[in-house]
């Protein structure tokens, strides 16, 4: 049986590794003095040589060239049986399916046993961040001082995972993305020897739709080469699922002349052709970084073809940088959207709308013509409005007919994003006079609160969400919890930050957050007065007439039919 291109091409020699010179020189000059250390992390992207580079330094630790420069040479019985996947002293372990502090056990039961027929024992432990916390324990100690014979290579595609006390015992080495350029040169090698048949600007697409990732380039090639035909660039496209590159300066060309309905158009004549929405909704954004750049500085040559100089120099030109960063925004989101929706292409369509009208989306956005009174009470459909997204849905937009697109609104070329200046004062609904803040007020703006969290991290809105409001006190908002982990984690790091931030956005003062259990405020607050009801005579009175709530009475539940009335 054949094998795929990206593993029938994998690297057998240090020179064979492309875009990670700085691993390389470091991992051959190890090997060249005979240094090498008890433990590595290989750290960086999918696809850009990590195992490979530990398959590499496992068979160099063994070889038996005599020079140790020439390591690995390919040619002695180990090096050859590390090529054919037979050496018995590689061991490689993939964490994903071995995350038990079990499999950690085992493994350090069988690493105190000396080689079969090398000189080290080679463990590659392939996406270790992929342990458990009694994993990595029960690790640590064999991964500090392991037996003169034992090597550990850890390969991890998320770092960050990996506990400090575990970074700290091996030596790290990041890998990085690779560039366009490198890959389209590797690419155009390896198929001059193949003999394949692509012209340049499939190949040029296969390395860009690859961000970086070879395995990702090698495995897009063996996928166009098995049509057995000609590889041209539509070709590439249409099995790839990509729009083509007039497509793409079309629709913005459309958004910076702010035509909607020729824009709807367009992306609806793309869908139809069998582009993915999610695969269009990429090139978007990669097309206006690139845009970006360009008004920033000089533009790198790998992310654009020299034909397409001229039109991003004028889409650069033409267009504003706080309206390009709401585009960037939009269509970000878009590319997020979920694959199996029953409308696929309605997430890009709402990214479009929302890049041409910003301040339709979000209506804390101002337009440049207009601005709205500071001081104004929330309606009913300002808070159905701004109500965050749940989980699986996508975000509240508003409903517009064609009668609004076609009034005079701000369009990429001519709006700017702009925030109201100086929002220091409440609305009157908001402050008592003094600049007390009402718990009403909360109560009322509660809505719009999720929203503002939501706007700075989902995660802070869905605690702010899990969370009841009590009451305001001196110390601030009183938000009430279930359970003392949602509460502690509302505490820690930068939660209550970003919901103070919302408060202050929303309210237009400060107020500090405090957090506790609703158990145990509910039990000690027999003097604390319940919340007031929207609409009741009592919150009119401490909304519209200065009223205090000074001293409270319970009142029994009624009693039932029949009963004895206490």
């Amino acid at each position: 049986m054949t094998q795929v291109l990206y593993r029938e091409w994998r690297p057998q020699t240090w020179d064979e590794v492309i875009g990670q010179d700085h691993v390389v020189q470091t991992l051959r000059n190890a090997v060249r003095g005979e240094r090498l250390a008890h433990a590595y992390l290989f750290a960086g992207p999918r696809g850009t040589g990590k195992t490979t580079t530990a398959r590499l330094l496992a068979k160099a630790a063994n070889c038996l060239a005599e020079a140790p420069g020439e390591r690995p040479c390919n040619r002695c019985g180990r090096c050859v049986a590390v090529n054919a996947g037979r050496f018995l002293d590689l061991i490689e372990i993939d964490a994903a399916s071995n995350t038990s502090v079990d499999d950690v056990r085992v493994l350090r039961e069988r690493i105190n046993f000396s080689p079969n027929e090398g000189r080290f024992k080679v463990y590659i432990v392939d996406e270790v961040h992929m342990l458990s916390t009694a994993a990595f324990n029960a690790l640590l100690k064999t991964l500090e001082e392991p037996p003169a014979h034992a090597i550990f290579i850890l390969a991890t595609t998320e770092v960050h995972k990996i506990p400090a006390t575990v970074l700290s015992r091996c030596q790290r080495h990041e890998f990085r993305r690779i560039p366009v350029a490198l890959i389209s040169d590797y690419l155009e090698r390896q198929i001059a020897k193949q003999g394949y048949r692509l012209d340049r600007g499939s190949v040029d697409l296969i390395a860009r739709q690859s961000t970086g990732s070879l395995r990702d380039a090698i495995s897009l090639l063996d996928t166009l080469v098995s049509t057995g035909e000609q590889v041209t660039l539509s070709l590439a496209q249409q099995v790839l699922g990509t729009a083509s590159t007039d497509v793409v300066w079309d629709l913005l060309e459309t958004l910076v002349d702010g035509k909607t309905g020729k824009g709807l158009t367009l992306l609806n004549l793309a869908l139809d052709t069998g582009v993915d929405p999610r695969q269009l909704a990429r090139q978007v954004v990669t097309a206006l970084r690139t845009v970006l750049l360009l008004q920033m500085g000089e533009l790198p040559t790998e992310l654009a073809a020299e034909g397409d100089q001229l039109r991003l120099q004028d889409l650069a030109n033409r267009i504003q940088l706080d309206p390009l960063l709401n585009a960037l925004r939009a269509f970000s989101q878009a590319t997020r959207s979920q694959p199996g929706n029953w409308q696929p292409g309605l997430a890009l369509e709402l990214a479009y709308l929302e890049a041409i009208h910003p301040e339709r989306a979000n209506p804390d956005l101002e337009p440049a013509s207009a601005a709205r009174p500071e001081a104004s009470r929330p309606t009913s459909a300002d808070r159905e409005q701004d109500r965050p997204p749940e989980a699986g849905q996508e975000p509240n937009r508003p409903q517009l007919t064609d009668s609004d697109w076609q009034a005079g609104q701000p369009t990429l070329r001519s709006a700017v994003r702009e925030r109201p200046a100086g929002r220091t004062q409440m609305s009157p609904a908001g402050a008592r006079e003094g600049g007390t803040i009402e718990f009403q007020a909360v109560l009322d703006l509660w809505p719009k609160l999720l929203a503002a969290a939501y706007r700075r991290d989902p995660r802070a809105q869905a605690l702010l969400n899990s969370s009841k409001p009590m009451g305001v006190s001196a110390g601030g908002l009183v938000l009430g919890f279930q359970s003392d982990l949602l509460r502690e984690k509302m505490e820690k790091g930068h939660n209550s930050q970003l919901i103070a931030e919302a408060m202050e956005e929303v309210l237009g003062g400060p107020l500090e957050v405090r957090c506790v259990l609703i158990e145990e405020w509910e039990a000690g607050s027999s003097t604390t007065p319940p919340p007031v009801q929207e609409g009741g005579m009592v919150a009119l009175a401490l909304r519209d007439l200065g009223g205090q709530v000074v001293d409270f009475e319970q009142l029994p539940p009624p009693a039932e039919e029949g009963g004895e009335q206490l």
